[in-house]
């Protein structure tokens, strides 16, 4: 085929005695609106028994972009998906199990997600068919160009993603040959090699199904003998891949959480006494001796800091029985000591067990039950009413106050005391732009609201305005406000993608819908890359001056003129940034008029970029904050060192691979 006709996508399906779940799962692909002449779709018999061969051949015959491949059978889903890398050939890799299908729209969204953000892996959103469980958090809004450790994308370790081929090309991935937990370790590694992951939140791209005579390899293959391998691959994945130190422990938390107490909650207790005791509970020990730091450990919930402890001081017969009585023990009640909250398992505080409190300590784990009832500006004056308490502690000396927190700033947060209704859960705070911060009015920028909800002296703090009334009754408008001073600050309250609420003091984030001017624009200009071009033009009536401005969170500005290409303060302007001058931090981009302040949003393909200052290599790489639509850049040092034993370990690895092929 000529280089001209490359396909956009390589569908892989690998099929095992797959009927009759294949056809449909076939014809989903063949059917995608992207078009057949932009997609191949290379189907791996894995040396199937019951017609699946068969029946790919048929679907063949009518489609020339489907190609069946047949092989012996190798055991595992990795086995037919590497031999469908080996042959794919297009800019994309999609892999689609043959008991799951496509929605129609699925690869042309994932695509044109990927086309327009630069990035190398795209999750669509995935339902379920049956009553399989599905990720959800992840899937709550779009996000155009995100990361592992500012979303939810690391809980989803499925391989049923849009993956960019030079990516997994040059990490030289490949399925390891396990028949469960084979997908975890090779997902982990293109997460963490990828420049930047997009979501497709919007359009149910991918259902996922059991097969009718439930033979799905995740069902078949589920005992601790066909998950070892896989698990222990995990963490040493995300080792290789990451320094030790606090973006490690959140990653490796997961796999703690999933991939280590999980399995051994629910399966050790299945297998027999001697292989518990003899081979998997050495394994699982040199895990939690290795991988939990004390970090993860204070992190996770109690029932796993418990097995944690007893892995750590070799327990097993401790250990299989709290497995084995997980389901009723988690049915305990608690106890209120100090300000503290236990869960009041059999071993807590038992002089025999000898296990720490620490093991049993749920007070951050509580629940917070929360409603935003109203809220409502009563002249310059923000009044929310709601409902706050904490799940299980009775409201005896109940309170609670509402946070705010300026976002990515590092300063103290302001503390606005609520009136609580006596006998209820009940609520109302009042917030003063003007006069919050100790008299002074709020700063410019964006703030998140949180509620510190009390009781018995326990005190939780959590993010508010997730639930709430659906009426005008909780969505006040943008008003302008007089500070002390007598300058208007106009404050917008708005709902960030997760549905908290926040306040835009200055409309930072949030231009008005007749803003004088409009950016059209985002680039990197000369050689160096170290200077932001954003172009824009002007809309109205508006004949002043524009001025770039980018603030960090700790305070420092720096402004530059835009200029006008046509000769004076009307249409077309630049503003060029010098990002490379910037110190390190955090930087949200605006442009100022006159009396306006407009959003600065990521227009176009805006990558990370890299430069040199003083001999020191640094970087820039383009946000746009889950909070808001602004963009901003963060910029930093790049830690040669690490970056070289990062290179180094992928080298080693690949070294590794190649030989034992």
């Amino acid at each position: 085929m000529p280089a001209a006709s490359a396909p956009r996508v390589s569908v892989i399906i690998p099929a095992y005695n797959a009927m009759p779940e294949l056809t449909r799962s076939v014809t989903s692909a063949m059917e995608q609106t992207l078009g057949l002449d932009r997609i191949e779709i290379i189907a791996v018999d894995d040396g199937s028994t019951d017609g699946t061969g068969e029946e790919l051949e048929r679907l063949a015959r009518g489609c020339p972009a489907l190609h069946v491949v047949h092989q012996a059978n190798s055991g595992c889903a990795g086995g037919p998906r590497n031999t469908g890398l080996d042959r794919a050939r297009g800019d994309f890799v999609f892999f689609l199990d043959s008991d799951d299908y496509l929605g129609p729209d699925a690869l042309r969204r994932m695509v044109a997600m990927a086309d327009e953000n630069g990035t190398d892996i795209v999750l669509g959103r995935i339902a379920s068919v049956g009553g399989r469980a599905v990720p959800r958090a992840v899937f709550s809004h779009n996000q155009p160009r995100t990361d592992i450790f500012s979303s939810h994308a690391y809980l989803t370790l499925g391989p049923w993603k849009l993956f960019r081929r030079s990516l997994i090309e040059g990490l030289r991935l490949r399925f390891p040959p396990y028949r469960n937990c084979e997908d975890k370790p090779f997902t982990a590694a293109a997460y963490l090699g990828a420049s930047g992951i997009s979501v497709v939140a919007d359009y149910d791209c991918y259902y996922v199904r059991y097969r009718e005579n439930r033979s799905n390899l995740t069902l078949t293959a589920s005992g601790l003998a066909h998950r070892m391998d896989g698990i222990g691959l995990c963490f040493e994945t995300v080792a290789r891949y990451l320094e030790p130190g606090p973006r490690r422990d959140q990653i490796m938390r997961r796999h703690v959480e999933w991939e280590l107490c999980g399995p051994l909650r629910a399966l050790l207790p299945r297998e027999s006494e001697r292989d518990a005791r003899e081979r998997f509970f050495p394994e699982f020990r040199r895990w939690a001796r290795t991988w939990v730091t004390d970090t993860i450990f204070q992190r996770i919930d109690a029932p796993d800091r418990l097995l944690i402890h007893l892995l750590r001081t070799d327990r097993f017969e401790d250990v299989l029985a709290v497995a084995r009585d997980a389901k009723r023990d988690q049915e305990r009640g608690h106890l209120v000591d100090k300000g503290r909250v236990y869960w009041l398992h059999p071993f807590f505080r038992d002089h025999t067990a000898d296990v720490p409190d620490v093991c049993f300590d749920i007070t951050d784990r509580l629940p917070v039950h929360h409603h935003l009832d109203a809220a409502r500006w009563h002249g310059g004056v923000l009044r929310l009413t709601g409902r706050a308490a904490i799940e299980g502690i009775d409201a005896i000396d109940a309170g609670t106050d509402v946070i705010l927190r300026k976002y990515e700033a590092d300063r103290l947060e302001i503390r606005v005391p609520a009136t609580h209704t006596p006998g209820t859960s009940g609520f109302a705070a009042v917030i003063d732009p003007a006069t919050a911060d100790g008299g002074a009015p709020l700063e410019r920028g964006l703030w998140n609201l949180y509620l510190d909800v009390r009781a018995q002296g326990v005190s939780r703090v959590v993010r508010f305005g997730g639930s709430r009334e659906d009426s005008a009754a909780t969505r006040p408008a943008r008003r302008a406000v007089t500070t002390p001073g007598g300058e208007p600050v106009v404050v917008v309250p708005y709902f960030t993608p997760y549905g908290n609420l926040s306040l835009d003091v200055g409309e930072v984030a949030h231009a008005p819908d007749d803003a004088p001017c409009r950016v059209t624009r985002t680039a990197w200009h000369g050689a160096r890359k170290s200077v932001l071009i954003v172009g824009g033009r002007l809309t109205g009536e508006y004949r002043g001056g524009v001025r770039l401005r980018a603030e960090s969170g700790t305070g420092a500005v720096r402004e530059v003129a835009a200029r006008f290409e046509r000769g004076g303060a009307c249409g077309d302007f630049t503003a060029l940034l010098p990002v490379g001058q910037l110190t390190a931090g955090r930087w949200t981009l605006t442009l100022l008029l006159e009396d306006r302040t407009v959003v600065v949003p990521c227009v176009g393909n805006l990558a990370s970029t890299r430069w040199f200052r003083f001999g020191r290599p640094y970087y820039a790489k383009p946000l746009t904050p889950r909070s808001a639509p602004a963009l901003a850049l963060d910029v930093a040092p790049i830690r040669v060192a690490a970056g070289v034993r990062r290179r180094l370990r992928r080298a080693r690895s690949r070294r590794v691979r190649r030989r034992a092929r």
